[in-house]
């Protein structure tokens, strides 16, 4: 049964987890704003190094004891769904937002996309780049997402946007009880998949992308998109989704 949307505790917490695999480019930028921008909540951010190669470990370790940041160090490169869960592990927050490290997405959106939950009108709530039009973005890329949106909604009787986006904010809670297993970009279908399972209603707002290649830093390949899939079908023919 899905857990009942209403408002979050009294002195509520926003857990922004990034995972980061070598992103010495654009950490310390995304760090700046994550700590800067204006929020209607207290703010927790966790860091996690998942093994970087390029001086993001180096970046990390020279900020020092700063208030309000917790970096987490993976013994090595595992993937981002493992990062998440790490992150995911140890967060304090009643309610838990995910952020990339690449810049792609502007973490002043992250307020916008907490409020619903605050308000007691949503538990989970999504940023979808493709509710204000289409973005900027390669054919490939918006036709894989548009594939694997819709595939999503057949087999899950759904009417969502933007399966694949990183921005997924929901309250802890029901974050926890996914029970997520995946290591790699499977993650993301992961999620929505248990949480369309268990009968969340997933509430999507417009959010602003300026997606980068893979000449810049892009990680996610074709190879993803089968998993993806795969994950999607498993998850709906299983008998039971497992719980945290």
């Amino acid at each position: 049964m899905p857990i009942s949307v209403g408002p979050v505790a009294a002195r509520p917490l926003l857990s922004i987890i990034v995972p980061v695999f070598n992103e010495a480019g654009t950490l310390a930028a995304v760090l700046d704003r994550l700590r800067c921008i204006a929020l209607p909540i207290d703010r927790e951010i966790i860091v996690v190094n998942d093994g970087s190669t390029d001086g993001t470990g180096d970046i990390l370790s020279g900020l020092g004891n700063v208030s309000g940041l917790t970096v987490l160090h993976a013994d090595r490169n595992r993937g981002k769904g493992h990062a998440i869960r790490l992150g995911l592990k140890g967060a304090a927050g009643t309610i838990v937002a995910i952020q990339d490290a690449d810049l792609e997405l502007d973490p002043a959106q992250i307020a916008m996309l907490v409020q619903p939950i605050l308000d007691g009108e949503a538990a989970v709530v999504y940023g979808s780049r493709f509710l204000g039009g289409r973005p900027n973005a390669p054919w490939r890329t918006i036709a894989a997402n548009r594939f694997l949106t819709t595939l999503t909604n057949i087999l899950y009787g759904a009417s969502i946007t933007d399966m694949e986006t990183c921005y997924k904010v929901m309250r802890t809670d029901v974050a926890r009880s996914l029970g997520l297993e995946s290591n790699r970009f499977d993650i993301e279908p992961e999620i929505t998949a248990k949480l369309l399972r268990r009968g969340h209603e997933i509430v999507e707002r417009p959010v602003r992308f300026d997606p980068r290649s893979r000449a810049a830093g892009k990680k996610i390949g074709w190879r993803d998109g089968v998993e993806a899939v795969r994950t999607l079908v498993r998850i709906r023919v299983a008998r039971k989704v497992a719980s945290g």
